[in-house]
């Protein structure tokens, strides 16, 4: 994959920093398939470039680092087929074996995907008009495995099940005394503060640094599922052929609060 191929994304690498930029803005930033797949395969390319040190994952405008799956895209079947297709995950997965710090930006809404995203790179510098937050209960959105339970690591296992379970927000502060994010700067001195840890970064040894993060994945390991999607084809495998999984999206779209009692009786 080249620079040139990416569609929903922007990418630049200068003086060892490769920058990859999530640009959806108009849909604030949120993923969808294609985007997936050209971050995967982003950081897959920064991690093999010898010139780059560090990677940055970021976002255009200040309105959102992700809101999250495109809701309009998996209203539309865009996840129905994730086990089959491109896997939401795999760009997870590229974050663990890049061999190189990944730190994340994170400016306004970091929310479902946005957040574990977030929390599961290296490092997160948050602007201070961030706000953390899960989302899949909320819009029957689904995700599970290592990406979920490794939030308990982050946050400890009652704030994680918190987090992901009654789909709260957290405003940039809160979210630093949570362990979400290294620090909060604000808007206006954020690209000096990634800057700075680029450049102390960069001043360190690469094989060490990539000896470390091995280690730090390893104590993870366990975690990883054993198949994609294994919890969802094991307690639900026709769950995207549900009224339930499309009651949510409709309700988002809608502008509607969405009414999961009827999947209760």
């Amino acid at each position: 994959m080249s620079e040139e191929q990416f569609q929903d994304l922007l990418y630049d690498v200068k003086d060892g920093v490769a920058t990859v930029t999530i640009n959806r803005p108009d849909r604030l930033n949120a993923m969808r398939g294609l985007t997936f797949f050209e971050l995967a395969g982003a950081i897959e390319m920064a991690g093999l470039d010898k010139s780059v040190g560090v990677i940055v994952l970021t976002s255009t405008g200040e309105r959102a680092f992700s809101a999250g799956g495109d809701v309009k895209w998996e209203k539309d079947g865009g996840l129905a087929e994730r086990h089959m297709s491109f896997n939401p995950r795999n760009v997870h997965e590229a974050v663990r074996h890049s061999g190189k710090p990944v730190i994340s930006v994170v400016k306004g809404y970091a929310i479902g995907m946005g957040n574990h995203l977030a929390y599961c790179c290296d490092l997160t510098i948050a602007a201070d008009n961030a706000i953390f937050g899960q989302n899949g209960p909320r819009v029957a959105s689904p995700a599970e495995g290592w990406i979920v339970s490794y939030a308990s690591r982050v946050v400890g296992a009652k704030k994680a099940r918190e987090m992901w379970m009654l789909c709260r927000r957290y405003p940039a502060e809160e979210a630093l005394a949570m362990g979400l994010c290294n620090v909060v700067v604000p808007m206006d001195k954020l690209d000096e503060e990634v800057a700075q840890w680029c450049k102390e970064i960069l001043s360190l040894s690469p094989t060490c640094l990539r000896i470390v993060k091995a280690s730090f994945d390893s104590d993870v390991d366990y975690l990883r599922d054993p198949a994609p999607n294994h919890f969802q084809k094991l307690i639900a495998p026709d769950y995207f052929t549900t009224p339930e999984s499309k009651e949510g999206a409709n309700a988002f779209t809608e502008k509607r609060q969405p009414d999961f009692m009827q999947f209760r009786k």
